[in-house]
Parts: C-alpha cells; structure tokens; sequence
C-alpha cells in the first residue's frame, strides 16, 4: 500500500528467510493496485522497521543453519528512498529482474556444485579407507562396483563445472543470449541441483551404512542437498521456461 509520499507499507507473508536471526537488510516486494494497472513493488527494510515479526518455525529436514523462517509483515514500512523498483506484473526482462534472477541462479548452482565436489572428495576418501571382507581384506578403491560408482560420480561432476563457469562468465561478460538468457540460467540451476543429489547418492552408497548415522558429514549433505528441490526455479517452472524459450508460450486458444 503506497504511504503518500513514495514510500509503501507491505502486508503479507515470507517464507524461507535466509539468515533471519542475523539479516540487516531484508529485500521484499508487493503488488500495488492502486492505480490503473497494478504493478509490482521491490524495496528493502531494516531490522529496525517496525511492523514485521519473525516466526520461530524453522524445523527442516536439512539447511537448518540457515535459520530461513517465516516472516509476517504487518504493514511495515519502507520509505521512499528504499523503494528500488516499480515493474508491470508478469514476466519481463527488465534489468533488475534479471540481475537478482542471474547472480540468484549461478551463486545458487555454485554452491550445489560445492557440495558436489564434497561429496566426491568424501566418497574417495571412504572407498580407500574402507576395507573389503569379501575381497580377502582388500581396500574398496579395488573393488571393480565401487569404482565403477566413483567413476559414475566423477562422470556427473565434469560434466557441471564447464557449464557453470560458462555461464558465470557470461552473466560477468553481458553476453548476449537475447530471449535464451532465463532458459539458460534455470537450466544450470536444474542441473546443478540435480547433480548434486545424485552425486550425494553415489558417495553414500560407496562410503556404506555409516554415512547413515547423525552427526557424519555425508548424512548432513544427504539431508542438505534435497533443499535444491525447492529453490527457484523449481523443476516444473524451469521446464516451462526452456519450452517457452524454444517453442514460443503455450496457446491462449
């Protein structure tokens, strides 16, 4: 709701706030539909902004170090020089939607493919470390199936890090990619995150009923990994993008 003097009260609720017992600044947006034609609203408040509260209700299934929890804003304020942005509602490809989607969705795929090298670090680590009853003794790292998962794991992780750093350096080089540049980025997220998970699976299967345990590295990383699930754009928003890329929008007929 605007204030009358440029600024906007926000009313609603956000889910997933990272870091919420620490953040200083807190990036929210709103629709307003005050005018002619509504049109979306980006602005930042402070942790000093009254008319917001912090729910306690993150208890997750993994990433619960980053205490990402509800918050509820109840008309809080930001005033006119926090309001960053006015856009139309719907897709568009202005500079600042593209610029928090393009640093959202490579840092987001950097920080999958890191849990990816992790998880193969560990899952050699474990196959030379581990020892074979059925092979007289002999170290995993020998066993032709362990190998062959390492190996699978390896396969995986090549196959993400060109893609990656492609695209870091195009969003660093304003490449121009023209109506590909958002099918591009969902893909690389798509295919970080699904990498990662099943990287993670392989370095469990390899490292053996161990890694179930709490408290082991590998357990926290299962747990961890399935957030990529969730983050945008999630699976079934990333394929409708690439199709709309490449076969123009669904029909309206």
């Amino acid at each position: 709701m605007p204030d009358g003097d440029g600024g906007y009260r926000f009313t609603g609720t956000k889910i997933f706030t990272s870091l919420s017992p620490a953040w200083t600044r807190l990036g929210i947006f709103g629709k307003d539909e005050s005018g002619t034609e509504p049109v979306l609203v980006h602005a930042f408040i402070t942790r000093e902004t009254p008319g917001y509260r912090i729910l306690d209700d993150w208890d997750t299934l993994g990433m619960r170090a980053s205490q990402s929890c509800t918050t509820v804003l109840d008309g809080a304020h930001a005033p006119a020089d926090r309001v960053f942005g006015k856009l139309p509602v719907g897709p568009n490809a202005d500079p600042l939607i593209f610029s928090i989607f393009a640093c959202f969705e490579t840092l987001l795929a950097a920080v999958y493919t890191g849990i990816t090298d992790r998880a193969l670090e560990l899952a050699v680590a474990n196959a030379t470390r581990r020892t074979s009853f059925k092979n007289g003794g002999a170290s995993y790292a020998q066993d032709p199936d362990i190998r062959w998962k390492v190996a699978d794991a390896a396969i995986l992780r090549e196959g993400i890090g060109p893609q990656l750093d492609s695209m870091a350096r195009d969003v660093d080089d304003l490449a121009d990619h023209g109506s590909q540049w958002f099918a591009k980025l969902v893909a690389l997220k798509v295919r970080a995150t699904e990498t990662a998970q099943e990287v993670v699976r392989l370095a469990i299967r390899v490292s053996g009923g161990g890694s179930y345990y709490r408290g082991r590295e590998l357990e926290r990383l299962y747990r961890d990994v399935l957030a990529g699930l969730f983050h945008p754009s999630d699976d079934e928003s990333a394929h409708g993008t690439v199709a709309t890329a490449w076969l123009g929008p669904l029909s309206k007929d």
